[in-house]
This record gives C-alpha cells, structure tokens and sequence, in this order.
C-alpha cells in the first residue's frame, strides 16, 4: 500500500462512518430493519383501529386490515429506491408515508372496504407519525453520535 493511502474499506473521513449510503452501500442488516419497522408499525396501526372498534377475528382481521397499507409502503419502497437510505425522513419517509396511505385507501376502494374521511384523517396522521416518527428518532440519534464522535477543535491545543 502506498504511503498516506488507506485500505478501501476504510471511511474517507470520521463523517463518512455515519453516512447510511455512499460507495459502501448500506448493510443489508439496516435495511431488513427498515422494512420490518415499517411494517410491524402499520400492522400495529390496524391492530389499534380494530381493538378500538371491538371488531374480532385478531390475526386474520389485523393482516386484512393491513395488508392495503402495507402494498402501499413497499409501493413507496420501490419508488424510493428505500434499501439505499431507509432511515432517510427525505425522501424515503415521506414517500413510503405517502403511497401507503395513498395506496392503501385505494386497495380498500376496490376491494369494496369503508374508506370514511375520518378514518382516511386518523389513518394519514397515524402513518405519518408511524413512518416517519420512526426515522426522525433515528436522525436525531445519529446526529448526536455524529457529534460526540467529532473531537472539539479546542481539545486538541496542547
């Protein structure tokens, strides 16, 4: 190896260990969690509307609930492109939000479920604080990682 290079694995500098994509990719880990978080959150979006609505039939009746809105996310995955950045709040977040909404009210239009505006309100405000409450919190603790990780220049006077 050259003098002053470093092993291609190795980050370009201390930020680039905490960018979720680049050259490196993102680890096939993160994005499985990804996905999985989405979904468990909008199974338990519809586990939650159907307990407050007393209906029965749980496991069959909560995956008949969710699987419209659940389309819809891996709808938003694919526009995405979501595996190169799943924690990213922009665009992934929003998209997935968006289209699993979007395509979750009309899977259940056409599949001749209720759609009610209230329940149409109650589910994009859910969503949004499901898909994308999940990515900010993710964010913000990178973030403060990212920091504390970052020596002080002040540190360094000796």
């Amino acid at each position: 190896m050259a003098s002053g290079s470093r092993p291609s694995s190795a980050p370009a500098s201390p930020r680039d260990a905490w960018t979720p994509v680049g050259d490196r990719g993102v680890a096939a880990a993160a994005v499985a969690v990804g996905a999985v978080v989405d979904a468990v959150l909008i199974v338990v979006f519809a586990a939650i509307g159907r307990a407050s609505h007393r209906e029965g039939d749980a496991v069959l009746g909560v995956l008949g609930t969710a699987w419209p809105f659940l389309v819809g996310a891996l709808a938003g995955w694919l526009v995405t492109r979501a595996w190169h950045r799943p924690t990213s709040v922009r665009p992934t977040g929003l998209v997935v939000w968006v289209t699993a909404v979007a395509v979750g009210m009309a899977l259940r239009a056409a599949t001749g479920e209720g759609i009610a505006p209230a329940f149409i309100v109650v589910a994009t405000i859910t969503l949004a604080v499901f898909l994308l409450g999940w990515r900010v919190v993710v964010a913000l603790v990178t973030r403060r990682s990212r920091r504390a990780a970052v020596p002080h220049p002040k540190e360094n006077l000796l």
